[in-house]
């Protein structure tokens, strides 16, 4: 007998119990930085130095850094909440996407966000799809350590916690 299917709302609310540290991805489209709030990224190897970043397949996101094929995978913070709400809106503009914030850039020009833990510059190597989400995958090119005595932004339960 085949298995009953697995309730979507029950899944969602289920999965929402498992601790995500946020992050934000950057990237370039054009001359336009795009930078899109994640909790779904892992490092995949130490030897070498590789992470993994899931984004909405028809994200623009997702375009842009498969475009370019780099992005700077950059961790918050927990006094960055506002970061993560403010580019996990969808639809956000892209123009003026880090207006009036303090950034600098990797070696392919993708911004790195003040305040952050920590940053990993990643090459794509691999593009893999998974239900709706696009799994990017590829080696560390670059990577800074920001404040890392600072707790880190999280998600539990659909909602941010201070770990502190």
């Amino acid at each position: 007998m085949p298995p009953a299917p697995i309730d979507q709302d029950r899944y969602r609310r289920l999965s929402d119990l498992i601790t995500a540290g946020l992050a934000v991805m950057t990237t370039r489209q054009g001359s336009h930085d795009v930078a899109v709030t994640v909790d779904s990224y892992l490092d995949v190897s130490y030897d070498p130095p590789t992470m993994l970043v899931a984004l909405y397949g028809m994200s623009r996101a997702a375009e842009a850094a498969e475009e370019t094929g780099h992005f700077c995978l950059n961790v918050l913070a927990e006094d960055q909440q506002d970061l993560a709400d403010r580019f996990g809106t969808p639809a956000s503009p892209l123009i003026g996407l880090l207006s009036g914030l303090e950034i600098t850039r990797t070696v392919q020009g993708d911004a790195v966000l003040d305040g952050s833990l920590a940053h990993f510059a990643i090459r794509i190597e691999q593009a893999v799809d998974a239900a709706t989400h696009r799994l990017l995958i590829g080696p560390v090119t670059e990577m800074g350590e920001g404040r890392a005595s600072a707790g880190p932004a999280v998600r539990f339960a659909g909602e941010k916690h201070d770990l502190r």
